[in-house]
């Protein structure tokens, strides 16, 4: 505790001296190198960039047609425009009621998700290196794994060197407090000195605060300097403009919005109170050409629709929706946790397009990135067969594949499973590290921490019931003995 204290006051002491210009220019280099890393080489091709192997560029491709395809399908069976332009009287109504779009029950029985996790981790299955001949060993080790594919992931102890301060013997935010809940002595220490890290507004120094995790009433300053988000009135004026852009057009897509949100967070019990603000961030976020900027990192590409009457007439192709972002169940989770940080929707929004554009992106999008979610999948295979491999055997005996059920805890980044307090913890960590790795680790210890009731279950139904509930979890204390089992005897330093 003390060497990481005296490293981040250290870099605290050394970054306050700088300029107050020469730190914003620092955060701003800082956020770009992470958000666009320099390519291998000057010469490389884009779609190379954006994805060097190509039957997964393929299969994306062939991904998105099956997406378009959906959306177009449920536009002709619906007669539904993909988008028309609102009369005044409609624009008018929507005004009056946007803060009480909850309250609106439409009549969305006619429209389906374009795709859910299901029908991507069937996707993902069917993933093949046509260029990998594997020998019989290798055959033997990957059979057990749904996902046939040779990606370079993090070993154990390559993932506690990275997580480093997530050690038992390191007191962290989310740790102490289940430790021992009498004492606030670690709390007031670790909001004293976030206060003194806000106060010099350095995006790398608060990442480096964040990796033991962020106390509450600090959270949304802290996560808006890692995300590189400032409340100024730039921000504000672009939020007007985008909510005039959603009263002026009528998108097919916000039927998908409205209907996602209604089967998700309405029906959840830590988000239904944040419908209102779910309907006005998403709507937003459809609207807002802003977001096309990822792709160029991005394996995927934006959906494109055609003028009427120009079909396959590239000059009247236009990007739809306009941020490119075909919305599958469930992708209201990543703006409902926010909802508990962050009580002004123009901040709220511009926290969930930086997280979104930086980091959740890569969880519906193949790719062979190393935060991507075909790289996390063969990493929780890697993980739950290397240390656990008994209970991995027995699940896919009885047919319970763990893939089949962690999947749609990676996809959705676990929201909507853990308890809120406890999924913004292990937010907290991936954006600390930067790195998306940790939803990984985090779903083999919970099968790690359920084994002895998930060696006694006898079929899928049954297994995927003994992980039907992850609100009880304690996801600090969960990732720290799932990585270091072997200290899980020895109680963290009350230093």
């Amino acid at each position: 505790m003390i060497a990481l204290a005296a490293t981040t006051e250290c870099k605290l002491a050394h970054t306050k001296n700088l300029p107050g210009w020469e730190r914003k220019l620092q955060n701003a280099v800082y956020k770009y190198l992470r958000q666009y890393p320099k390519s291998a080489h000057p010469s490389t091709p884009m779609e190379h960039t954006k994805e060097p192997l190509a039957y997964l560029r393929r299969a994306q491709n062939t991904w998105e047609k099956r997406i378009l395809k959906s959306l177009n399908s449920m536009c002709t069976e619906l007669s539904v425009p993909l988008a028309r332009k609102r009369p005044l009287a409609e624009q008018k109504e929507l005004r009056v009621r946007w803060n009480e779009m909850g309250t609106e029950e439409p009549d969305l029985s006619a429209f389906r998700p374009v795709y859910a996790p299901k029908d991507f981790l069937d996707m993902l299955i069917m993933l093949k290196n046509p260029n990998n001949v594997i020998g019989p060993q290798s055959a033997l080790l990957q059979s057990w794994g749904m996902l046939q594919l040779s990606l370079q992931v993090s070993s154990i102890q390559t993932l506690r060197e990275k997580y480093s301060e997530l050690n038992l013997s390191v007191p962290q935010t989310g740790v102490e407090e289940c430790m021992d809940p009498s004492s606030d002595t670690f709390d007031a220490d670790r909001a004293k000195l976030g206060r003194r890290v806000l106060q010099v507004n350095s995006t790398p120094l608060s990442q480096q605060f964040a990796k033991k995790g962020i106390p509450t009433g600090l959270r949304a300053d802290i996560w808006a300097q890692i995300l590189g988000v400032t409340n100024d009135d730039i921000n504000k004026l672009y939020y007007d403009q985008l909510k005039t852009y959603v009263f002026q057009h009528d998108l097919l897509i916000d039927n998908l919005i409205y209907k996602d949100v209604k089967l998700t967070a309405a029906n959840d019990d830590q988000y239904f109170v944040f419908e209102d603000y779910l309907y006005q961030v998403l709507l937003i976020f459809s609207r807002d050409t802003h977001v096309l900027k990822h792709f160029a990192q991005s394996s995927a590409t934006p959906a494109k629709s055609y003028i009427r009457g120009m079909l396959g007439v590239d000059e009247y192709a236009v990007v739809y929706p306009p941020n490119g972002i075909i919305p599958f169940h469930g992708f209201a989770m990543y703006v409902a946790p926010l909802c508990y940080v962050y009580q002004d929707p123009v901040k709220l929004y511009h926290i969930f397009r930086e997280l979104y554009t930086q980091h959740f992106f890569r969880l519906h999008t193949i790719s062979s990135h190393s935060q991507g979610i075909v790289t996390l999948c063969v990493l929780f295979e890697s993980l739950l067969q290397t240390h656990q491999s008994q209970l991995f055997f027995h699940l896919r005996t009885i047919g319970a594949h763990p893939l089949k059920i962690a999947f749609k805890w990676l996809m959705r980044a676990f929201s909507g499973y853990l308890a809120s307090d406890q999924l913004l913890l292990l937010w907290d960590r991936i954006l600390a590290y930067g790195s998306l790795e940790l939803l990984a680790v985090a779903a083999a210890g919970i099968f790690a921490f359920r084994r002895v009731n998930l060696m006694a279950t006898a079929s899928y139904a049954t297994a995927d019931a003994v992980l039907s509930d992850l609100t009880t979890i304690k996801i600090m204390p969960l990732l720290q003995i799932f990585m270091w089992p072997d200290s899980r005897t020895k109680p963290p330093s009350k230093n």
